[in-house]
């Protein structure tokens, strides 16, 4: 599911991360952990395929995202990898049913299959009341679930989550942990 090795990743004259190497199967779940300022973000970054490493692999779902060209990366970080940041990234224009459709409209699914899908994460999420609601009309905690299941909606292979149950009540976390599964 993820391979890194060797990975390299140097900001002046700070090498940040040094000849990292990391192998996730699926279905396994990974935490990583460490003070600020010791690479967490920048790891997140470079397996996204957000950042290009100075040297080494990252390997997604059989794709090497640090040998690929900037549109190749997009287009596999948009089919492949799920996204739960720590702010949310909710667009506040659309309602929390566009949101979480929003992946499945740049992947060009019909809009009746993503109208399902949507409302079936927003149910599972206990939103399912709310997608025709703004972001605005949201708690915390509710945005945060939306989020999750925006990266959960294209069923992507991987899923980057940053603190992803870090508003969320001990109940609708483990709801939540159990979606991320």
């Amino acid at each position: 599911m993820l391979s890194i090795a060797g990975l390299v990743k140097r900001f002046g004259n700070r090498t940040v991360l040094d000849q990292l190497a990391l192998d996730v199967a699926g279905g396994e779940y990974v935490a990583i952990v460490g003070e600020s300022g010791s690479g967490k973000s920048t790891l997140l970054n470079l397996i996204a395929g957000l950042e290009r490493p100075d040297a080494g692999s990252v390997v997604v779902d059989g794709s090497d995202l640090a040998a690929m060209e900037d549109d190749q990366r997009t287009l596999t970080r948009r089919a492949r990898l799920g996204f739960v940041f720590q702010s949310f990234h909710i667009l506040p224009h659309l309602t929390i049913q566009q949101n979480v459709e929003l992946p499945l409209v740049l992947l060009a699914v019909a809009r009746e299959l993503r109208n399902a899908r949507s409302s079936e994460l927003l149910t599972a999420v206990g939103l399912g009341d709310r997608a025709d609601s703004m972001p605005r009309e949201l708690s915390g905690g509710e945005m945060q679930r939306v989020a999750v299941a925006r990266a959960l909606v294209h069923r992507p292979a991987l899923i980057l989550a940053d603190e992803p149950t870090g508003n969320l009540d001990p109940d609708t976390a483990q709801t939540v942990l159990n979606l991320l599964a």
